[in-house]
C-alpha cells in the first residue's frame, strides 16, 4: 500500500472512531453543547462541528435550544434523537415467544407475547417470530429501513464463531437451525443474537439496578437456570460463550439427570418444571395438573405453606450457587430476574442465609442481592440493547441517511 493510501485510510478510521466517540458522549449526557464536547474530548471545535453536523444530517442528534451562559454567550445544546430509528428485540423462551419495538433509549413502543414451544419446535418457532415482528412493525407503521437491527435472545449458549447456533446439547432440535441467518433472510436487517441471561445482564447495566456502572450478575430463573455477567460495562461471555452456565453446577451429586449428561445440576432442582413438580406433591393434588409459576407465587404471597416450602428451598439450593459466584467473581450486585423472582423477600431471605453459610464474609458484605424491577421484557430489552449498544461503539451500523419512521 502507498503511503498516501495509507495515511488516507488512517484518516477515514480515525473520522469513524471521533464520530462514535461523540455519538456516544451525546447518547449519555442528552443533552450538551459543542464547547463542552470539544473541551472533554479534546477534539478542536471545527472538528465537532463537523461530526455534528454529519450527526445531524443522519437525524440522531439535533439542535435544542440554548444552554445556561456561564459567563459568555449562550450555548447551543445538541440533544440525541431517541426516536430517531426503532430497534425490534426478540425473546426465545424455553415455552413463549416476545416481540418488542423499542426506541433509542430502551423505552417499548410495543409489545407481543405468545405461548411456543420453543425447545422442541424451531421451524413453528421462527414462523411465530416472524409474525410477531411483523405486528409490531405494523402496529407502529415503522418501514424495515427504519429498523437499526434485531437483538435476538435465545434459551442456549451462543459460540462466538457461530452466532445463529444454538447448543445441540441444551436444545437438541435446533441442530440444523440457524436463527441469525433465517431472521436476516426474512427481515433484510441485521440481527444479533446473545444467550438470554447474557441480555439480562445487559438490560439491567443500561436500564436497571446496574446503572450506575458496577460490575453485576444477572439470574435468569425460569425453565432454565443462567446467568449473565456485566465486567467493567460489557457481557463476558467467555472464551466459547459457556460463562454463566450455573443451571448446570452439581449441586446433589446423587440428584436427577440432566440434559446435560451431569448429574444433580442446579436446573434439575430448581428450574420451574421440577418446582411446581415438587410443589404439586407438597400440595397432595398428585395425579392433577401442577401449579403453574405465577400460581405458586401468588400462594406463596398468601402464605400457603407448601408454596412457601418450595420457595424456601429454591432459595437454599440457588444460595449454594451464588456463594460460589461471590466467591469467584465478587459482583456489586446480583440480580434475580424470571417471574419466580417476583415473589421478592420470600426467596430473599432463605437465598441469603444460605449464601451466608458459604460465602466469604468479605464477599458477601460488598454485594448486594436483589430481584429485577424491569418485569417480562427484560430480556427482550436487553435483544434489542444489544443492538443499541453496537452502533453506539460504531457509528457506521447506522445507515448513512436517516429514512424516517413513515413509509
Amino acid at each position: 500500500m502507498r503511503v498516501g493510501t495509507a495515511e488516507t485510510v488512517d484518516a477515514a478510521g480515525m473520522r469513524a472512531q471521533n464520530s462514535s466517540l461523540l455519538l456516544n458522549m451525546i447518547w449519555r449526557e442528552r443533552q450538551i453543547s459543542r464547547a463542552e464536547i470539544a473541551r472533554r474530548t479534546e477534539l478542536s471545535p471545527s472538528t465537532v462541528s463537523a461530526i455534528v453536523a454529519d450527526l445531524e444530517h443522519s437525524g440522531l442528534v439535533r439542535n435544542i435550544g440554548a444552554g445556561v451562559s456561564r459567563g459568555g454567550r449562550r450555548p447551543t445544546l445538541i440533544g440525541f434523537c431517541d426516536d430517531a430509528y426503532s430497534i425490534v428485540g426478540v425473546e426465545l423462551g424455553a415455552t413463549h415467544v416476545t416481540a418488542i419495538l423499542t426506541d433509542l433509549r430502551g423505552r417499548v413502543r410495543v409489545h407481543r407475547h405468545a405461548p411456543q414451544a420453543v425447545r422442541d419446535d424451531p421451524k413453528s418457532t421462527l414462523q411465530k417470530v416472524k409474525e410477531l415482528v411483523q405486528e409490531c412493525l405494523e402496529a407502529e407503521r415503522v418501514p424495515k429501513r427504519s429498523v437499526l437491527g434485531m437483538g435476538v435472545a435465545v434459551p442456549s449458549p451462543v459460540h462466538p464463531s457461530a452466532p445463529g447456533k444454538l447448543s445441540p446439547l441444551i436444545v437438541p432440535a435446533w441442530r440444523d437451525y440457524d436463527v441469525q441467518e433465517w431472521l436476516k433472510s426474512a427481515f433484510g436487517m441485521p440481527v444479533l443474537v446473545d444467550n438470554d441471561a447474557n441480555l439480562g445482564a445487559l438490560s439491567e447495566c443500561y436500564w436497571g439496578a446496574g446503572v450506575g456502572g458496577e460490575d453485576l450478575a444477572y439470574i435468569k430463573l425460569a425453565t432454565g437456570i443462567g446467568c449473565g455477567f456485566i465486567i467493567h460495562g460489557d457481557v463476558y461471555r467467555g472464551s466459547g460463550g459457556t460463562a454463566g452456565e450455573i443451571g448446570h453446577i452439581a449441586v446433589d451429586s446423587s440428584g436427577p439427570q440432566c440434559v446435560c449428561g451431569l448429574r444433580g445440576c442446579l436446573v434439575t432442582l430448581i428450574g420451574s418444571v421440577p418446582l411446581v413438580e415438587r410443589a404439586r406433591e407438597l400440595m397432595g393434588t398428585k395425579g392433577r395438573r401442577a401449579p403453574t409459576v405465577r400460581e405458586l407465587v401468588e400462594g406463596a404471597r398468601a402464605g400457603e405453606q407448601a408454596a412457601r416450602q418450595v420457595i424456601d428451598s429454591l432459595g437454599h439450593y440457588l444460595g449454594i450457587a451464588v456463594a460460589g459466584l461471590l466467591n469467584l467473581l465478587n459482583p456489586a450486585i446480583v440480580v434475580l430476574g424470571g417471574e419466580i423472582s417476583s415473589v421478592g423477600d420470600l426467596l430473599l431471605d432463605p437465598l441469603r442465609t444460605s449464601v451466608r453459610k458459604r460465602a466469604l464474609s468479605t464477599s458477601m458484605a460488598e454485594t448486594r442481592i436483589v430481584t429485577s424491577a424491569l418485569g417480562d421484557k427484560a430480556i427482550a430489552v436487553g435483544a434489542a440493547t444489544l443492538v443499541l449498544q453496537a452502533a453506539l461503539r460504531n457509528r457506521s451500523l447506522f445507515p448513512l441517511q436517516h429514512v424516517g419512521r413513515t413509509a
